[in-house]
């Protein structure tokens, strides 16, 4: 069954240790199958699995250094059914 969009955005300044903290849990919850990531407005729950899509991207321009990490995944009742083999005859 499909389910509707749902959205979490959070932003805030943080220091390195405490986005050292977030990126463990997130690792954790990775290895777990299990990410609930809230703040004191929203809360998602995802459920990573299978292979997941990895994307890095880093940036430098003059006095902004900025780095992004995307990870994604297809949820196994949305992910593409494999062709179908044709048969025919008579």
């Amino acid at each position: 069954m499909r389910q509707g969009k749902s959205i979490f955005r959070h932003e805030s300044l943080q220091d390195g240790e405490s986005i050292k903290s977030m990126l463990k849990a997130i690792a954790d919850g990775i290895r777990k199958g299990k990410l609930v990531i809230s703040d004191e407005d929203d809360k998602i729950v995802l459920h990573p699995e299978g292979l997941l899509h990895l994307r890095v991207k880093a940036s430098q321009d003059e006095g902004r250094h900025q780095i992004g990490i995307r990870i994604s995944w297809l949820v196994e009742d949305e992910k593409p059914k494999g062709k179908r083999v044709l048969s025919i005859g008579d």
